[in-house]
């Protein structure tokens, strides 16, 4: 009986702390407690030793505990996480959002240990979820009825547009992923493309894509550190590193985009982030992004205000990020069983809910997705307005008035 009372003022104290959380903690196999709401969410402690390992330390041991079975949810899972970003940050709160920093190195061995971490798991596993392109990073959705492969095309298409290129310029990508971005430059928009990845397993995939779609001639995939890009461009562009490379490597990235573009280029950094200064999640940062830091506006542009660079345009794209992921969890759970097959139940519930949790982020408004466009003081290549992002036939009226802006320059 005195256990029982424990267990009950131990529930109750957690009730307490998290305020008006739609949501309710409960106890193994305890009958559910009477409620106003009956769809409420119910997040259930396999027993009293999970109950003390997450209020001794929530920041780690709530993903872990979910991941090994030990806490289940009743409900909807990502309404659940929902509901506990939403909540006043008290107790409950921070099981799933507490931010602390960790003493993990983005300096070039930690960077490539980093990466290996998550972007060397078998492709195999992210061409069950993914789209047939293997775009890991936020699609854009030119109406709500857009499919994932017309939207991750689009996201394409709206950075290349953003980036303005034309037929016969040179481009350089810092983190590539498996190449869908590269090889888009420099098939539809006559693109010559050095892109730069760490991660063996995205570069040979990138380099088996290439030769079977006879573009290998005009990409280069290149194994090595976004540190060691070399030569001179028309564009740079990097589509999800920015999180990966820590904020202390900020002044690097800086110093990679100069000597890449000079005064006369224009570059695009795609990226989450948030609204406030904070570390991402010590669950995030261990399990699944090691090193990993999502910045604020205010701070991506320590990339770019060392080298006089003038911001052309910002725009968020946090809802399309939460339908991105919705896609993707959708996928992912279809696929849950060969999951399990391949890695293992912990594995497949850790998956889930990173994805989950990601759809409640953007959702809430914890995560945000930022492209910010950006050229050299210097540089010609801009069209005058913004038409040419959402019109189709303003594209030649751009152009012309970018050979005015050259002519009379």
């Amino acid at each position: 009986m005195a256990h029982k009372r424990l267990d009950r003022r131990l529930l109750s104290a957690i009730h307490k702390l998290s305020g008006p959380a739609h949501v309710r903690m409960e106890l193994g196999d305890s009958p559910r407690r009477m409620s106003t709401c009956p769809t409420l969410p119910i997040v259930r402690l396999k027993n009293r030793k999970t109950l003390i390992a997450v209020l001794l330390n929530p920041e780690m041991n709530f993903g872990d505990l979910y991941s090994q079975g030990d806490i289940q949810v009743e409900g909807d899972l990502v309404s659940a996480l929902e509901a506990l970003y939403r909540a006043p940050d008290r107790l409950i709160t921070r099981f799933l959002s507490r931010w602390l920093r960790l003493a993990q190195s983005c300096g070039l061995q930690g960077a490539r240990k980093n990466i290996h971490h998550h972007y060397d798991i078998p492709t195999d596993f992210y061409k069950l979820w993914l789209d047939p392109e293997l775009v890991y990073t936020c699609a854009y959705f030119p109406d709500e009825s857009a499919s994932l492969e017309i939207a991750q095309r689009a996201k394409l298409d709206l950075v290349c547009r953003k980036l303005w290129l034309q037929p016969g310029e040179t481009a350089v990508e810092a983190g590539c992923g498996w190449g869908a971005l590269s090889l888009h430059m420099a098939r539809e928009y006559g693109v010559r493309v050095k892109a730069f990845n760490i991660s063996h397993e995205q570069i040979a995939f990138a380099r088996e894509r290439a030769k079977r779609e006879g573009l290998q001639s005009r990409v280069e995939f290149i194994e090595d550190d976004y540190r060691n890009i070399a030569d001179h461009y028309d564009a740079f562009v990097s589509v999800g590193m920015l999180e990966h490379i820590g904020r202390e490597h900020y002044q690097e990235l800086g110093n990679v985009i100069r000597r890449s573009i000079g005064d006369t280029g224009r570059g695009l950094l795609h990226f989450i982030g948030k609204n406030q200064p904070q570390p991402l999640s010590v669950w995030i940062r261990k399990r699944i992004f090691p090193g990993a830091y999502t910045p604020t506006l205010r701070e991506a542009m320590d990339v770019l205000e060392a080298h006089d660079f003038s911001v052309l345009d910002v725009e968020n794209l946090r809802m399309h990020y939460a339908r991105t992921t919705e896609f993707w969890l959708q996928r992912y759970e279809r696929c849950f069983d060969q999951v399990v097959e391949r890695f293992g139940l912990t594995f497949a519930r850790m998956w889930r809910l990173y994805l989950a949790g990601s759809i409640a982020g953007f959702r809430v408004g914890t995560l945000q997705l930022f492209q910010l466009v950006f050229a050299g003081r210097a540089c010609k290549s801009q069209p005058l307005t913004r038409a040419h992002l959402y019109n189709n036939n303003a594209i030649e009226q751009d152009l012309q008035d970018v050979q005015w802006i050259r002519a009379t320059s």
